[in-house]
């Protein structure tokens, strides 16, 4: 069953991705797929290459060169996109249920403090929840992580 971490109220969630990014990737070799939409994943993949700059995160775009994305220690894919290169770790960074989340290993759903996000991470919860998901909860209130 997919170990699930709730992560809410972070001001900012393409630094607190990146930051999330360079510790899994960093530290423990990790393989990261990250799911957004198009917007959300714009932004990471600019944070990505300035983020910082003498620990560059080698990361690519789902529909990118098929040798490309198998090698790539981190995905961009839009939500919904399919098939995905690995099952290891999975963030969402979207409002929307990450299809097939199920298939990884580890999900790190990521929730700002914006009222309408949050909104739409407390139905992902429930929908957790109702499953049986043990749901590991990490609360930034009153953190600039």
């Amino acid at each position: 069953m997919t170990d699930i971490d709730f992560h809410f109220n972070t001001p900012d969630k393409v630094n607190y991705a990146c930051r999330l990014l360079r510790k899994a990737v960093g530290a423990r070799g990790a393989r990261v797929v990250v799911v957004a939409d198009a917007q959300m994943l714009e932004a990471v993949d600019l944070a990505l290459w300035t983020f910082a700059p003498a620990e560059f995160i080698a990361h690519c775009r789902s529909d990118g060169e098929p040798h490309t994305v198998a090698r790539s220690p981190v995905v961009l894919a839009e939500s919904g996109a399919a098939p995905l290169p690995h099952q290891q770790v999975l963030v969402n960074l979207g409002v929307e249920l990450p299809s097939g989340f199920e298939r990884f290993e580890r999900l790190i759903d990521i929730v700002s403090a914006d009222d309408a996000d949050r909104l739409a991470g407390r139905k992902r919860w429930r929908h957790y929840a109702e499953r049986g998901y043990a749901i590991q909860r990490h609360d930034f209130a009153g953190s600039t992580a």
